[in-house]
């Protein structure tokens, strides 16, 4: 909105860049432009402020199909005055020479009007489809058809207005009916994730079934391991009994090469030992031989006495005495 400043008997009007403005005197136009700045008497100036920015009209138009369907589109009809100073000769812009706002409701006539004619060409656009086909069909074309439309109608010129495009955002049946139409899809899409559900149910399976053919080999490869495990350790510990069997028997056996070897030394040795004392007993026989009875037995008697224990104190009976006395007679008289 422009900013109207008051002074005595004066105004000074300040206008946006988006706002086209026209001041009339004695029904002529003064001036007409948009940012304009200027001075004027209140009392004798008429001012109207026409926007030229770009505007949207968001709409719900109502339809009926060739099925005799009611449907509802949600439209978005894009605008903006191209003729400002034929919009202000058609619809009220005129503002208040104080305040600077709008005497009336332009805006509002012109979202009326241009929502009507808007809503009679979606109507004549959605009249030649059925209800599916309504909601089906793509929306973009439609709002190319209703922007066309549009331009092309001489009433929305008449008003300085021009139509930028127009935007289809849905095109809607009654709640009753697009769930009868959602039907299909629905069932096809739950067919679609039953499917999909089974496959991977049967994906899921065929996946167990290998990990559990895999755990099945693998135990099996384990025992089998496992078999040649205990083969491999059996022939190993045969292989050390037999070892240890041909060592220790090679072992006996030198023990007892060593023990024939020494008994046959330790024979011979003996034999060796028997000979020279039998050779030297028989030399000691033989110089006894010659020697005298009595210095035999007194040989022996001394041999003897060698080895008799020691005697601490001796008595002499008479029977002994006269037994030795005996033997020394009988010696003499022989």
């Amino acid at each position: 909105m422009a900013t109207i400043t008051t002074y005595p008997f004066l105004r000074h009007l300040r206008a946006t860049s988006t706002s086209h403005v026209i001041q009339v005197r004695d029904g002529r136009p003064v001036r007409s432009g948009t940012g304009l700045a200027f001075w004027f008497r209140p009392l004798v100036a008429v001012l109207s402020e026409v926007p030229v920015d770009d505007r949207e009209l968001p709409f719900v138009a109502h339809a009926r199909t060739a099925d005799l369907q009611e449907v509802a589109a949600q439209v978005t009809v894009s605008f903006r005055f191209a003729q400002p100073e034929r919009a202000a000769t058609r619809l009220d812009f005129g503002i208040d020479p104080r305040t600077g706002k709008w005497s009336g409701t332009p805006l509002e006539q012109t979202a009326q009007l241009l929502g009507e004619l808007a809503a009679g060409h979606v109507m004549d656009a959605l009249a030649g489809f059925s209800l599916r086909d309504a909601v089906a069909t793509p929306t973009g074309p439609l709002g190319v058809q209703i922007g066309a439309a549009l331009r092309a109608d001489a009433r929305v010129a008449d008003i300085g207005l021009e139509v930028l495009g127009a935007r289809v955002r849905s095109v809607r049946a009654d709640a009753d009916l697009e769930r009868a139409l959602q039907t299909p899809a629905r069932e096809a899409a739950q067919t679609e994730a039953d499917r999909s559900t089974y496959e991977r149910r049967a994906t899921a399976v065929e996946r167990e079934r290998a990990i559990a053919e895999n755990e099945l080999a693998t135990r099996i490869e384990l025992a089998t391991r496992e078999k040649q495990l205990v083969a491999q350790e059996g022939a190993n510990a045969r292989t050390r009994a037999e070892e240890a069997a041909a060592a220790a028997l090679i072992e006996e056996r030198a023990r007892a090469e060593r023990q024939h070897v020494l008994a046959e030394a330790t024979a011979e040795a003996t034999r060796v030992q028997g000979e020279a004392e039998g050779a030297a007993e028989r030399a000691r026989l033989a110089a006894f031989a010659e020697v005298p009875a009595e210095v035999l037995r007194a040989l022996a008697l001394r041999e003897l006495s060698g080895h008799l224990p020691e005697i601490g104190q001796l008595t002499i009976t008479p029977d002994l005495l006269t037994g030795a006395l005996t033997t020394l007679g009988g010696r003499k008289d022989a």
